[in-house]
């Protein structure tokens, strides 16, 4: 079977933790990824998810999201007290976009998309922007988030509401309690994973470059994500047994939540988000591809495919 993700395999020593939940490695990580993204300060989370309902914490605002989007995001915005307005925006997938913006910052959401310099090149100083680890994202680990910024104050209050209201020190009994926080750093073995795949970032990126290419040309497309590449087709169904059976796996990202029971909060009608609810597919798109497995993708899609 083609695999639609490659996941990294590493063997860890936990004998070469200090500490196994917040190690030095921790710290280290933090360090590598603002120096990679552009950014001076970072806060690092059990998922991604976490991150957002931190960031969103208690605003009582309404936040407009796409509605092709991982209900995850939906569920931390109205469980961190906001409500939820969706937008017809489709061509977020793979990229980063705004999530919300306040009168003197805003919060990207970039789950999908990690770049050498993209903090500099999409934030303010004040701006708070947030990356995904989970294990089919750009750097993958056994989840996690990290939210960076230039701003220290607000990096300083979401590193003491994820270590359980506490103020950081190395050793636990030197912690001192501000206020009732939450439980949602991000321990050693996740940092650990996830810096060994951000040195193997750009070098992975530079594969998925020759991959892109080869689909684009091949798709008549201009897909431009690392993360995912999604073709859309009518009769997506039989398209996907199609590629089932020939070996190749295949994913849906994403189910429209605007239609959904749980977030729905009209009868608003999005008319390209449930287009591409209905015909949105995604191929195997990894960096361990080797060529003869690209020209069979081809093949088998061009073979049966119907592009709308």
């Amino acid at each position: 079977m083609i695999k639609l993700f490659n996941i990294p395999n590493y063997k860890i020593n936990t004998k070469n933790f200090n500490h196994f939940l917040h190690d030095t490695v921790v710290e280290e990580f933090e360090n590598n990824f603002c120096n990679f993204v552009g950014a001076k300060y970072a806060c690092s989370f059990s998922s991604a998810t976490n991150a957002i309902f931190l960031s969103l914490l208690n605003n009582n605002t309404t936040i407009s999201i796409p509605s092709i989007i991982p209900p995850v995001v939906c569920n931390a915005i109205i469980t961190s007290g906001n409500s939820i307005n969706f937008v017809d925006d489709v061509g977020w997938v793979g990229d980063s976009y705004i999530l919300h913006e306040f009168d003197d910052y805003k919060i990207i959401d970039s789950a999908q998309k990690v770049e050498k310099n993209q903090f500099i090149k999409e934030a303010n100083d004040n701006d708070l922007m947030i990356f995904s680890f989970y294990p089919t994202k750009p750097i993958g680990s056994c989840d996690g988030g990290i939210i960076v910024s230039n701003d220290l104050e607000k990096i300083t209050w979401l590193k003491e509401a994820c270590l359980n209201g506490m103020t950081y020190s190395k050793n636990n009994w030197e912690r001192k309690i501000k206020f009732p926080g939450f439980k949602m750093y991000m321990n050693s073995i996740q940092c650990f994973i996830a810096n060994k795949n951000l040195k193997k970032l750009e070098k992975k990126n530079k594969k998925l470059e020759t991959i892109k290419y080869k689909f684009n040309s091949a798709f008549n497309l201009n897909n431009t994500s690392n993360h995912l590449y999604r073709i859309n087709i009518n009769n997506r169904d039989i398209l996907i047994n199609h590629l089932n059976e020939s070996g190749i796996q295949t994913g849906i990202h994403y189910s429209a939540c605007h239609t959904n029971s749980v977030y729905k909060v009209n009868d608003k009608i999005l008319e390209k988000t449930e287009k591409e609810e209905k015909t949105t597919v995604s191929i195997p798109f990894h960096e361990k591809l080797k060529d003869k497995e690209i020209k069979f993708i081809i093949d088998r899609v061009n073979n049966y495919a119907d592009f709308c």
